[in-house]
């Protein structure tokens, strides 16, 4: 018998429901990227103008964010002949796949996906009209879901965390998910500097999605924060 599947919310608590590499595989899959896997035993997926690379690379475990091992790179060139990406984003384990899905086809459709036109504040508009609170002191670069349990900041870039732009101290967009205050994090996730903001802001406005979604299993440290809207 199959494992009974739980439509839970809120989304940015459910976890990847251990399905990560494979649930994201199939988008990108549908997306028509080729995928080839690598002498790092890592599996690389490549857009079809050759702009755009989604390489899950938790085998090779590059570094971590927040004490979880990155999964998955994203990263864009502004030509396909470029031997330099103009950015990369990282997101570890137990980050909804439903975000990272939406980003991935956010990405897909853009002509240039390397470059972005707007500003900061469309992402925290995503997360306000989902009803996510900015942050009293930084209203201008944070907003947090209204149990302040995932939030999503501008801040100083982690190390390892590359960038076009060789600048030092640059600011990207970071987010992250701790259920319980000084419990493990649940996921992290960091843009570089030159992640256009509109697509950072279809990973925000996904992760601050209302909809349920199914799980199979549920992460032991939402635990009562998680609300199990119906069972199939």
């Amino acid at each position: 018998m199959a494992d009974p599947v739980y439509w839970v919310t809120p989304r940015h608590l459910a976890g990847d429901d251990g399905a990560l590499a494979e649930r994201i595989g199939d988008t990108l899959v549908g997306l028509g990227w080729r995928m080839w896997p690598t002498s790092r035993n890592t599996l690389l997926y490549v857009s079809p103008d050759e702009l755009c690379g989604a390489e899950w690379i938790l085998a090779s475990y590059p570094f971590e964010l927040g004490g979880l091992p990155v999964a998955w790179q994203l990263s864009a060139r502004t030509r396909a002949t470029s031997a330099m990406t103009e950015w990369n984003a990282y997101f570890t384990t137990g980050v909804p796949h439903e975000a990272l899905a939406d980003l991935l086809v956010a990405i897909d459709a853009r002509e240039a996906p390397g470059v972005g036109l707007e500003g900061a504040e469309t992402v925290l508009n995503v997360l306000s009209a989902r009803g996510w609170i900015r942050d009293v002191d930084r209203p201008r670069t944070t907003a947090s879901d209204p149990g302040f349990s995932s939030s999503v900041s501008l801040e100083v870039m982690p190390t390892l965390v590359q960038d076009a732009d060789p600048r030092p101290d640059l600011v990207g967009w970071q987010a992250w998910a701790e259920p319980v205050l000084g419990v493990p994090y649940l996921w992290c996730a960091s843009f570089s500097a030159s992640v256009p903001h509109d697509l950072v802001a279809a990973f925000a406005s996904s992760l601050a999605s209302p909809v349920p979604v199914p799980r199979r299993t549920l992460p032991k440290s939402a635990e009562g924060r998680l609300s199990v809207v119906r069972r199939s």
